[in-house]
């Protein structure tokens, strides 16, 4: 443009009609001023409650700036009572005040990181801009009648020459700050900013031509500055209230699509499916003397989902999440819609089915999906659904009963091992016993509801008492005796399993102690750990120090534990070896039962299996069972490990397990765990078996 208009110069000189010039240039002088005025009113008149500082500076800014540019225009062009103050050629003076300011505002507030500012810095900066207006004023109508008595026309030209290149030579630095990338990403609405700034170095050089009556320079100059200023107009609005505007509703609109719908499957989530249940109730209620068949609300849960995060890891329990949806949400026809429920749960909505039998049917179908196996990185993993269903009207008439009661079945299923179970209403009277049982559970050992019994375990060629199992019972202060198998796994799932087996550990080493201390033969106690508390990292320092403080000798201390606890091997070998380290025994409890691995028994530090009670219980009638104990028994001799039998009941068995060379043995055919009084009385003060049978 500049060189175009380079060429055409000559042509456009000859033009000597000033009053079109002048005319022009007041037209596009104004102009000027109301874009600059609209620069400074979009900061003072549209604000929200944190300004952003970029709009706030540049608006106070070009306050001044259309304000010089007011005064200049006016005297340029010569209007009366403006020009009998400044004459034209001092009006170039305020012209200069006016680029510098808009040179060094705009490289100060675009070359800065943008940042909020509060509303009552608002009020502050104007004031300032004011008084900078003022005093600025006041110096050049003091200062340009005193410059040119004291100086040569010929030095005030030249100033005025070093300040037009300087004004030039800070727009170009503006454009090259703005376009270095720095460390800090720039908004693409710096292109406009970038685009006005060019602007203005091109209005500036024509402003620096040399200036006589009756040149289009100026005009030109003018011009470009009006271009510029629009620009500037556009680049601040779109940098600091329309792009946070967009950013900021796009935030919204996430956070509004986070809020009904998972982030990891993408699927609608809960609180969409409340709506959803809600809404199809509404149009159920409206339309009921309408046949709009049953609907029916189905909970899925992935059985053993915990294993494969545990052995997976949690990235491959996402990606199996996302599988498993996927493969459902493929399969949804129409009326029937997927939710997930968060972890490894999800939903699915039956509407308008024909009978309850389709209901059934279909969920049926879904179990079917998962016959064939989820493909992960690691490999092909086969899995399994727990499904609950309820039914609209019967099962609930909200949303929140539905569900509830959907949950209830599910969990039901997982209890009682089925794949589908539908709500029935006496599923909700046992988890409500299940919740009150958990909070029983929970201020039992501050009340001391619980206490030890004693089981002797027998060395079956001396029939001699070498050891006893602790063994956990919970005395309900309205309920009675509660039983190990109703609130053990409670306690597990719940957490309280780890202070109760830290209550045991205790107890039992405490009793123990006594008993050495009135002079009764030592023998080991054998204590049961629980998964939660076999995963302590710190647990051999508590075992440590509650056998410090009690005075017992470790070797007085077994152990148990079960297979799966060795699931993780790693893991379980180097917790073993630090108890090992403080010289307690070690035993497999329930051999047989668990994730079997001789791999284990030969590399960990273990010192006895006891073989599970179900394995004793038929070894007289089940040829299976017998091989089974025949084994255990061998392969421990050739291990060099120790070998318990529980559950011993009758003589034939024991019989059977003398000829099998198993070493201890435990059962009602010795005796029933009792309390400490009773197994002093009976197994302490005489050292061979002296209770009857």
């Amino acid at each position: 443009m500049f060189l175009l208009i380079q060429i055409f110069h000559t042509p456009l000189d000859q033009i000597d009609d000033w009053d079109l010039i002048s005319a022009l240039y007041l037209i596009a002088g104004c102009c000027n001023i109301a874009f600059g005025f609209a620069i400074f009113a979009q900061g003072w008149l549209f604000f929200s409650d944190r300004l952003s500082r970029a709009r706030l500076y540049a608006s106070a800014l070009f306050l001044g700036v259309c304000t010089f540019d007011f005064l200049h225009t006016l005297s340029f062009v010569g209007i009366p009572w403006i020009s009998s103050f400044v004459s034209s050629e001092e009006s170039l003076w305020l012209l200069a005040l006016s680029r510098l300011s808009s040179a060094l505002g705009i490289l100060f507030i675009f070359s800065r990181v943008d940042k909020p500012v509060s509303i009552s810095e608002k009020g502050k900066v104007f004031r300032i801009a004011l008084l900078l207006i003022v005093v600025s004023l006041v110096i050049f109508v003091f200062g340009h009648s005193v410059i040119p008595q004291l100086h040569s026309q010929e030095w005030t030209d030249s100033l005025k020459r070093l300040v037009d290149m300087a004004v030039l030579f800070i727009y170009l630095i503006g454009v090259a700050v703005i376009v270095y990338p720095g460390k800090v990403e720039k908004s693409a609405s710096m292109l406009i900013i970038i685009r006005s700034l060019i602007f203005f170095a091109l209005g500036q050089a024509f402003f620096m031509n040399p200036l006589r009556l009756g040149d289009v320079d100026p005009l030109f100059g003018m011009v470009c500055s009006g271009v510029a200023y629009y620009l500037l107009l556009t680049g601040v609005y779109r940098l600091t209230i329309e792009e946070p505007f967009h950013e900021k509703q796009q935030v919204e609109d996430r956070m509004n699509y986070l809020a009904y719908h998972d982030d990891l499957t993408g699927l609608p989530n809960r609180r969409n499916l409340m709506q959803r249940v809600e809404e199809m109730i509404v149009t159920a209620v409206g339309e009921k003397d309408s046949n709009q068949g049953f609907s029916a609300l189905v909970i899925m849960n992935i059985n053993h989902f915990k294993n494969i995060n545990d052995s997976l890891g949690h990235y491959a329990g996402d990606h199996l999440l996302q599988k498993v949806s996927q493969r459902i949400a493929i399969e949804a026809r129409d009326n029937e819609e997927l939710f997930s429920m968060g972890a490894d749960e999800f939903a699915f909505l039956m509407l308008e089915r024909a009978s309850l039998e389709g209901c059934m049917q279909r969920a049926s179908e879904l179990l079917q999906l998962f016959e064939l196996p989820v493909s992960l990185e690691s490999g092909e993993y086969h899995i399994s659904l727990s499904l609950g269903m309820s039914i609209y009207p019967e099962d609930g008439d909200t949303a929140e009963q539905l569900i509830q009661n959907a949950d209830t079945a599910v969990h039901n299923a997982k209890d009682q091992g089925v794949e589908i179970r539908r709500y029935i209403p006496a599923m909700q009277m046992k988890a409500k016993e299940r919740l009150k049982l958990e909070n029983d559970l929970r201020r039992a050992l501050e009340r001391k509801e619980f206490y030890l019994v004693y089981q002797p375990q027998v060395n079956l060629e001396t029939e001699e008492i070498v050891g006893m199992e602790a063994l956990l019972r919970w005395n309900h202060p309205k309920s009675g005796l509660i039983s190990p198998v109703d609130f053990i796994p409670i306690a597990e799932e719940s957490g309280m399993i780890v202070p109760i087996g830290e209550w045991v550990l205790k107890t039992a080493c405490l009793q123990n102690k006594l008993w050495q201390l009135a002079g009764y033969r030592p023998m080991c106690v054998s204590i049961n750990l629980s998964m939660r508390q076999f995963l302590q990292p710190n647990l051999a320092g508590k075992i440590g120090t509650i056998l410090k403080d009690i005075g017992l000798d470790p070797c007085y201390v077994d152990l148990e534990i079960t297979e799966s606890m060795t699931l993780d091997k790693e893991m379980a070998f180097e917790q073993l070896k630090r108890l090992k380290e403080l010289g307690v025994f070690i035993s497999i409890d329930d051999f047989g039962t668990g994730y079997s691995s001789l791999h284990y028994l030969k590399n960990m530090p273990i010192d006895r299996l006891k073989i599970d009670r179900s394995f004793v219980s038929d070894v007289m009638e089940d040829t299976n069972n017998a091989a089974i104990v025949s084994t255990i028994t061998s392969m421990a001799h050739h291990l060099k490990l120790k070998v318990t039998a529980e559950g011993v009941e009758n003589k034939e068995q024991l019989q059977f397990l003398r000829q099998q060379h198993c070493h201890d043995a435990q059962g009602f055919l010795f005796s029933k765990p009792i309390k400490a009084e009773e197994f002093e009385m009976f197994f302490l003060k005489q050292p061979i078996l002296g209770m009857p049978s």
